[in-house]
């Protein structure tokens, strides 16, 4: 029986975020993040609200900014390089840790889609260690693995992803293409502006 999928419900795919010489369009980012955050409800389990609240948080700070200065945010680069001469850089450091957390459930996700066999345990906890374990504290950490290892089947996650399965894969691997193009051009802004320092 075919369903509706869960990418197919989301108001934006990464697949759909204008991405220009200018830059990533930030207002479909945004709204396609928060399709992503969402889709950690379909894990069913509290444990992972720690990686949702600290999306959700930093989605905020760079809705903040752009909703201040529409006209300096279009694009995420151009938010950034607006908010650079200040002293505080809210949503520049609140993109950087979300593009963290985005890396982390590309490569997480990545994993299990190459892998058919691989529990999602394996993928997410794999995925932590190349990712954010090397940016959190002693305190985060265990609750971070913590989350990785409530992880349900991966057969009853693509499951609640819809249905038919191979309908649900292909849509996958087009929204993970996209936001790994998306991560990686923003990642080299960072690190050709020397965005990241300080955070």
């Amino acid at each position: 029986m075919s369903q509706a999928t869960y990418l197919s419900t989301v108001n934006k795919s990464y697949v759909d975020v204008p991405v220009t010489d200018a830059g990533v369009d930030t207002a479909a980012f945004l709204d396609a993040t928060e399709g992503l955050i969402k889709m950690f409800d379909l894990l069913g389990n509290p444990a992972f609200s720690i990686v949702q609240n600290d999306m959700n948080g930093n989605v905020a700070k760079i809705r903040t900014r752009f909703l201040a200065t529409p006209d300096k945010s279009a694009t995420l680069e151009s938010l950034v390089e607006n908010e650079k001469g200040e002293k505080k850089r809210t949503a520049t450091e609140g993109l950087l840790w979300l593009l963290r957390g985005l890396r982390f459930t590309q490569l997480a996700l990545t994993r299990s889609q190459a892998d058919k066999s691989e529990e999602l345990n394996v993928s997410f906890t794999k995925a932590y260690e190349e990712s954010l374990k090397k940016f959190h504290s002693f305190v985060v950490k265990p609750l971070f693995t913590l989350a990785m290892k409530s992880c349900p089947y991966r057969a009853a996650f693509y499951e609640k992803l819809g249905s038919p399965l191979d309908v649900v894969e292909k849509e996958l691997q087009a929204w993970l293409a996209a936001l790994e193009a998306i991560i990686t051009k923003l990642e080299k802004f960072y690190e050709a502006g020397n965005h990241a320092k300080g955070f």
